[in-house]
């Protein structure tokens, strides 16, 4: 062992070590020394090719200063509940948010009366001078009576849409419902408004949808909607009641009439806020989530919105008279 040690020492360094001459490592011709340091082996993940993985560098999206909505997409994608294809919500500057068809016309085809336009992420029901515009769903909706002044393209365009109400019933996505079944809702819903009155922060407001089914509008971690409901079990809840439907400053006034009210106003106010905000508990917690839809409150007006005020409390039941089954036997 010592012999094969000394062997070794007595080596030339251009010898390896069991006899072969050692060559340097050298760079090749024609290659800068940086760009041969570069060409080593690294820890970055690489293709088979030997190509690197480029991951796209993740963007935190964040709201314009000058937004009029405070959103973090203009146009907020849904489907027609009555007829399942496919619209855009935009908010207009005062009324309630619009649906339009989700992609633009040329102007020659759609009427003056007819023609949207979207600018800095709210919709104006007229045209912008430009070769385009877009045109509200309500128009085209093949569940809807079509309106005999719409010109040709848009019949059309309407029949186009019915075919994809149809394919969509056929492959399960979507279900018709008829007039029948319309009406069989209502008669079952009758004491459950549709869109109710609520009372919170000493305000009353319109909501857009039953109590129970108001959505957190926050965004997930998935870049999704939040599915959670406002109304939970943990938390408390409002209270029905039957109130006066008074007219406010500026207006005529009311026959003297009662309405079902959600009240909100016994709860604390952190809970007040968190239902005016339209987020669940666990956004409430986390105000940096952004907002991916809009809230669904419209201020109450009781001239304009006379046909959903429900003289009925939806919690009321009928008791039953007592001994009203012996009064029935005695009169059969």
């Amino acid at each position: 062992m010592r012999t094969l040690e000394r062997g070794l020492e007595c080596m030339s360094p251009r010898m390896g070590p069991f006899g072969g001459r050692h060559r340097p490592r050298r760079r090749p011709r024609g290659v800068l020394p940086d760009t041969f340091a570069r060409m080593r082996p690294s820890s970055a993940r690489r293709h088979w090719d030997g190509s690197p993985v480029q991951s796209p560098a993740r963007r935190s999206l964040r709201l314009d200063p000058d937004s009029p909505t405070g959103l973090l997409r203009c146009a907020q994608r849904g489907r027609c509940r009555e007829c399942g294809n496919p619209v855009e919500w935009y908010h207009r500057v005062r009324d309630r948010p619009v649906r339009l068809h989700p992609r633009e016309l040329p102007v020659d085809d759609v009427p003056a009366d007819y023609r949207w336009h979207v600018s800095s992420g709210l919709a104006y029901p007229a045209g912008d001078g430009s070769a385009w515009c877009r045109l509200a769903h309500a128009v085209v909706c093949p569940a809807r009576d079509a309106d005999p002044a719409i010109v040709p393209t848009l019949t059309k365009l309407r029949q186009v849409l019915a075919v994809n109400t149809r394919r969509l019933t056929d492959i399960g996505v979507f279900t018709l419902t008829t007039s029948t079944d319309q009406l069989a809702q209502q008669l079952e819903d009758s004491c459950r408004p549709a869109r109710p009155v609520v009372q919170l922060l000493y305000v009353r407001y319109l909501a857009a949808r039953p109590v129970d089914e108001i959505q957190c509008v926050a965004q997930t971690r998935q870049r999704d909607r939040c599915t959670h409901k406002m109304l939970t079990p943990d938390r408390p809840a409002g209270v029905w009641k039957l109130v006066p439907a008074t007219a406010t400053r500026g207006q005529l006034a009311l026959p003297a009439e009662m309405m079902a009210l959600y009240d909100l106003s016994s709860l604390p106010y952190a809970e007040q806020l968190r239902w005016r905000t339209q987020r669940c508990p666990q956004h409430a917690a986390a105000p940096t989530a952004a907002d991916l839809a809009l809230t669904d409150w419209e201020p109450f007006d009781p001239i304009v919105h006379y046909a959903h005020m429900h003289p009925r409390l939806p919690t009321h039941a009928r008791r039953p008279r007592p001994g009203g089954d012996a009064r029935k036997a005695g009169r059969r």
